[in-house]
C-alpha cells in the first residue's frame, strides 16, 4: 500500500514567499498559501517574479506538483526531489534556461538566493542561466541586493559549512531596472558543484575587527565619470575607517530589447540604464558586511550621494554587530537548520534577530517541524548581540544518498 499523502502546511499572504518555497522544497513537505493579495483589484494572486520562482523550482526538482487556483490567489506546492542538472530532468545540454519575463519587478537575488540555498542538497550539480528582459542585476527598491553582494557576501559563507568547491557565479551582462522600475534584460550564469550529505555544524562567536573593505561600482549606458564620483565619495568616508579599501570600477553598455513601435519592427531600445555600488567589509575573523545602493530609475540622485549612502549604510551594517549580517543571517541560519544533528551557534546583533523577516523564519521553521532556536547572552558581554542557538535537523541530502 502507498502511504497516504501528506497534509499540506498552511500559510497566508504571499509573505516570505520565497523562504517557505525554499524550506519546503529542502524538507519535503507541501505547503498550501492562501490570501495571496486577495484585496488587490487589478492585480489580484500571484505575481510575475512568484510565478517565475515555481517554474524555476520545477525545473531543479522531479516530481513536484503545483496547483494554482483559478484566481491565483491560493496555491499548492508538493515538492519532489532536487536533481539540478540531472538527465532527464529541466537541463539541456547541461544547462538549465531560465528566462524571466519583462514584467518582473525582482533583482536576480531573488532568485540566486533560494537557489544556492537548494544547490547543496542536490543530486547533481546546479548550473543555471538566467535571460530575458526581466533579469535585473543590481540592487532593487524592493529590498534586494546586487549579484555583486550574492557573490562576495553571500556565497563565501557556504564554506563555513564545508561547501566551497566549484561555486562560481558570473554576471555575463549587467543591467538595472527600467524606466518603469521593471526589467532590465541582464544575463547571470550561475555553477554550484559542490554537493554535501549534510552541511558542517558551525559555531560563529567571534566577529572579529574589521581589516578590508572591498566593492564594486558598476554603471551601464551611462558615462564612466559616475563610477569615480561614487568610489570618491565612499572612500572619503571609509578611508578613515580602514586604509585597506579598493572599489572596481565596472562600466559595460546598456542592453538592447526589441522596438515596439509596429512601423518599424526591426529597431530597439535601450533599458537598464544606471549604475550602483556593492561594498563588502571583511573581518579578522573571515565575516562579511555588505551594503548595496543604486540608482532610482527615475534618475535625479547625484553619484556622490550614493556613494556617501553606501558607505554609511555599510557602518550600519557593521554596527549591528554578530557574525552574521541581516542579509546573510537567513541563509546561514536556513543551513544551520539542515546540517547534522547537533547544536550550532551564532551571534547575532539584537537588531538584526528582531527584524520582521528574521522572526518570520523562526516560526516558519517551527512550522516545518525543525527546531526551536535557542537564545543566550554572548560570554563577551556585547549588549547588542545574542548568541542563537540552533539544532540541526539532519534530512542532508536525499538524493545523494540514494544515488
Amino acid at each position: 500500500m502507498t502511504d497516504p499523502p501528506q497534509i499540506p502546511i498552511g500559510f497566508t499572504t504571499q509573505q516570505a514567499f520565497a523562504s517557505r518555497l525554499t524550506i519546503a522544497t529542502l524538507t519535503g513537505r507541501p505547503i498550501r498559501i492562501s490570501q495571496i493579495r486577495p484585496s488587490s483589484s487589478t492585480n489580484p494572486g500571484l505575481a510575475p517574479h512568484e510565478v517565475s520562482l515555481l517554474r524555476l523550482l520545477e525545473a531543479v526538482t522531479n516530481g513536484s506538483t503545483i496547483t494554482i487556483s483559478y484566481t491565483g490567489t491560493v496555491l499548492e506546492y508538493r515538492p519532489g526531489l532536487i536533481t539540478g542538472n540531472a538527465s532527464g530532468s529541466g537541463a539541456s545540454g547541461g544547462i538549465i534556461r531560465h528566462e524571466l519575463a519583462a514584467g518582473c519587478a525582482r533583482g536576480i537575488s531573488y532568485f540566486l538566493i533560494p537557489l544556492c540555498l537548494l544547490a547543496p542538497f542536490s543530486k547533481a550539480p546546479m548550473n543555471v542561466i538566467f535571460t530575458g528582459p526581466g533579469v535585473v542585476t543590481s540592487a532593487t527598491p524592493a529590498g534586494d541586493i546586487s549579484a555583486d553582494s550574492v557573490r562576495t557576501a553571500i556565497l563565501p559563507l557556504y564554506a563555513k559549512f564545508g561547501i566551497s568547491n566549484n561555486i562560481e557565479l558570473r554576471i555575463l551582462r549587467r543591467s538595472n531596472l527600467g524606466s518603469r522600475g521593471r526589467g532590465g534584460a541582464g544575463e547571470v550564469h550561475l555553477i554550484f558543484g559542490h554537493q554535501v550529505r549534510l552541511p558542517k555544524t558551525i559555531h560563529l562567536l567571534n566577529s572579529g575587527r574589521v581589516k578590508r573593505i572591498r566593492g564594486v561600482a558598476y554603471c551601464t549606458g551611462v558615462p564612466v565619470s559616475n563610477n569615480a564620483r561614487m568610489i570618491e565619495a565612499a572612500r572619503g568616508i571609509l578611508n578613515p575607517m580602514t586604509a585597506d579599501t579598493y572599489v572596481f570600477s565596472d562600466v559595460s553598455s546598456a542592453p538592447y530589447l526589441p522596438g515596439k513601435d509596429k512601423a518599424a519592427p526591426a529597431s530597439k531600445v535601450k533599458t537598464g540604464i544606471g549604475f550602483g555600488l556593492s561594498l563588502v567589509a571583511e573581518s579578522s575573523t573571515g565575516c562579511l558586511y555588505s551594503a548595496d545602493i543604486v540608482s532610482p530609475p527615475t534618475g535625479g540622485v547625484p553619484p556622490e550621494d550614493l556613494g556617501q549612502q553606501c558607505a554609511y549604510q555599510l557602518l550600519d551594517s557593521i554596527g549591528q554587530g554578530g557574525a552574521v549580517s541581516f542579509v546573510a543571517a537567513p541563509t546561514v541560519l536556513t543551513l544551520m537548520a539542515m546540517s547534522s544533528e547537533d547544536v550550532g551557534r551564532l551571534q547575532l546583533g539584537k537588531e538584526v534577530l528582531s527584524t520582521e523577516q528574521i522572526i518570520g523564519l523562526g516560526r516558519d521553521m517551527k512550522a516545518f517541524g525543525l527546531s526551536d532556536w535557542g537564545f543566550r547572552e554572548p560570554s563577551t558581554q556585547q549588549a547588542n548581540e545574542i548568541v542563537v542557538s540552533v539544532v540541526g535537523k539532519g534530512v542532508g541530502n536525499v538524493g545523494r544518498k540514494i544515488s
